[in-house]
């Protein structure tokens, strides 16, 4: 189990990055960074992108994969990566394959939980984002968190 955990933190600290950007400034960098994975789902499609106190990507991972309408996501599967990726922060990015990018009230409660929880936990939300035909929404710009 020790080697394991050795290997863990290697992967973590890797300074290369499979990613299209290595450093989050905006919600558009999210939108590039995203739009890879979320731009052909037939479903809700919750990702999880764990930041560096750098805003650099320490880990992308999918939370959830839902139906065709909603997505069940709870602050214990969001903040399992965040805390083992040793992130400072998080963005949330999920789609709405209904090709509207408004936030539903599910959208925004939950972005509350993970933000309540991230503060009792140390690690900041900075935004969550939806992701539909080509556009997205940011709660952070839009005064919804």
């Amino acid at each position: 189990m020790k080697r394991l955990n050795v290997i863990s933190l290697r992967m973590v600290r890797e300074s290369t990055y499979p990613y299209k950007t290595d450093k989050i400034r905006c919600p558009e960098d999210v939108y590039t960074l995203v739009t890879e994975y979320l731009s052909d789902v037939d479903r809700e499609y919750c990702l999880l992108i764990c930041l560096s106190i750098r805003n650099t990507i320490t880990a992308l991972e999918v939370v959830s994969i839902g139906t065709l309408d909603a997505a069940l996501i709870t602050p214990r599967e969001v903040f399992k990566s965040a805390i083992l990726s040793n992130s400072a922060s998080i963005i949330l990015a999920h789609s709405h394959p209904s090709g509207d990018t408004t936030p539903s009230q599910e959208d925004v409660e939950l972005t509350e939980r993970v933000k309540n929880a991230g503060e009792i936990l140390g690690i900041e939300l900075l935004d969550h984002i939806i992701v539909a035909d080509g556009r997205h929404f940011s709660l952070r710009e839009n005064g919804l968190m």
